[in-house]
């Protein structure tokens, strides 16, 4: 099994920054991806974050510029760096690892911390 931890959420203004960071733990192997999704009231889960082994990164162009993902492979651990915050980032963001154990593919997520931005 694989445990996920995030920390760093809560109440900023516009404009204004936040660190997330998750940790993982447990069972890690062959990591896939470490990504960041976040879930608003009434709106589907959006991947905002992803890096991938090779550590290539993604972003749609709703946060691209804004944020940033960043991975550290020694500690299992996958940050969120969130600039130029709107308070249409407000949302609960969920930490993703997803494991390669060829042929399948395990997904773990996080319990989601919530970043509210006021306006």
């Amino acid at each position: 099994q694989v445990q996920l931890v995030e920390s760093g959420g809560g109440l900023v203004q516009s404009g204004g920054s936040l660190r997330l960071s998750c940790a993982a733990s447990g069972r890690i192997f062959n990591i896939a991806a470490m990504n960041w999704y976040r879930q608003a009231p009434g709106r589907q889960r959006e991947l905002v974050a992803a890096i991938i082994s090779g550590g290539r990164t993604n972003y749609p162009d709703s946060v691209k510029g804004r944020f940033t993902i960043s991975r550290d492979h020694a500690k299992n651990t996958v940050d969120l760096q969130m600039n130029s915050l709107k308070p249409e980032d407000t949302a609960v963001y969920y930490c993703n690892v997803r494991l390669r154990d060829p042929p399948r593919l395990y997904n773990y997520w996080g319990q989601g911390t919530q970043v509210t931005v006021s306006s």
